[in-house]
């Protein structure tokens, strides 16, 4: 309780649960919000009337063919102007923090909370580097004026190979806890990790598509190539290489990324990325739910198949369910430490609107090495 004339103390994520309807716009968000039958239903009518009509064939190959050039473009467009730092990941996956407790991490599993900040990701806030005009402004990150030479797929074969001949092994690889990003951006994840995390063994890889993200990382003032390593990765492309062997990370981070790949593909990622863990490394996920608000606003025409679409940029996007999701993990050979729903309803007190959101979290462990 504050004392008087005090501000009263600020209710962290994760633990506001609206009980009282009459309170539903003293907060921006709310925690754990179910769905009444006719909300799913409604849900259900919206999705079955916006995928009614597919794009052409040619027109979804054309996206397939063309998806670098697309993610390139969005970055070249949007720059870095509004990023938004995820600084929730600590909190969500403690396996990113200092001082990390792997067995705080399974005990923890089953249940569901922030803490902290707000995890939001979206309409209102940022999903995979689109945001809302009223976060651009305010997200801006500090770049180094000149850019640095970027690592491209073949170059990150190229510098692995001249460190394995000169003996110095691969980038990181004297370190004893090492972290890759997938999908990284502007940073947004991989900057708030080395901030934070001030573990002197810690090395941190990340990669993307899109050669104007990794860039956009590259000329961050905050990169550090003595603890961090950025390259361009086609995930979808097996002959792609990576710039570490299997076996070697402790942890993939996957945040609204998995989604943005062609279905008929994802079990192929994840297979790839599970045999880059260590025996006990984990796979740490965070995407698109079914029904999400995302999902439900696609118009007709913009349907590619089953819950995957196409924005108006170019890129695509797929809403997953958690059966889906742990069927890809299980399928490549990880076993489940956690896999649940956040349903997360975001209220905009200015405007008086309401905002569904789905999202689904993950955490999959590649099994210990058996006891001889």
């Amino acid at each position: 309780m504050a004392a008087p004339g005090q501000t009263p103390p600020r209710r962290p994520f994760g633990g506001r649960f609206l009980t009282d309807p009459a309170r539903l716009f003293q907060h921006n968000a709310w925690d754990n919000v179910e769905w009444s039958e006719e909300q799913e239903a409604s849900a259900r009518s919206k999705v079955q009337e916006n995928s009614s009509q597919l794009l052409p064939q040619d027109k979804q190959e054309d996206y397939e063919v063309n998806a670098k050039r697309y993610w390139d473009d969005f970055y070249k467009i949007h720059d870095n102007g509004f990023f938004k730092d995820r600084h929730w990941l600590f909190t969500e996956f403690p396996e990113l923090a200092p001082n990390r407790n792997p067995k705080h991490n399974r005990d923890s599993a089953p249940g569901y909370g922030n803490k902290g900040e707000s995890n939001q990701e979206g309409l209102g806030s940022c999903e995979n580097g689109h945001c809302s005009l009223e976060t651009r402004a305010e997200n801006q990150l500090n770049l180094l004026k000149g850019t640095p030479e970027i690592c491209t797929e073949e170059g990150a074969a190229q510098k692995d190979t001249e460190l394995s001949q000169s003996g110095g092994g691969y980038p990181g690889s004297s370190a004893s806890y090492r972290i890759l990003e997938v999908g990284c951006g502007a940073g947004n994840t991989v900057f708030p990790i080395l901030q934070t995390n001030n573990d002197p063994g810690l090395f941190v890889y990340c990669c993307d598509f899109s050669t104007a993200a990794v860039d956009l990382v590259q000329n961050n003032a905050e990169y550090d190539s003595s603890r961090c390593f950025a390259f361009v990765h086609d995930l979808c492309n097996d002959q792609s290489p990576f710039p570490m062997p299997d076996e070697s990370l402790d942890v993939v981070i996957l945040i609204f990324v998995l989604s943005a790949i062609l279905p008929e593909k994802m079990q192929g990622v994840v297979s790839r990325l599970s045999r880059l863990l260590k025996p006990g490394g984990v796979i740490l996920l965070r995407d698109y739910g079914r029904y999400d608000l995302a999902q439900l606003r696609f118009k007709k025409g913009q349907c590619l198949s089953d819950n995957f679409y196409v924005r108006g940029d170019g890129t695509r996007v797929y809403f997953f369910t958690q059966d889906e999701l742990d069927d890809l993990f299980t399928t490549a050979g990880l076993e489940k430490i956690q896999n649940l729903v956040d349903r997360r309803l975001q209220v905009n007190r200015g405007k008086q609107m309401t905002m569904y959101r789905v999202w689904i979290q993950c955490k999959y462990c590649r099994p210990a090495a058996p006891q001889l």
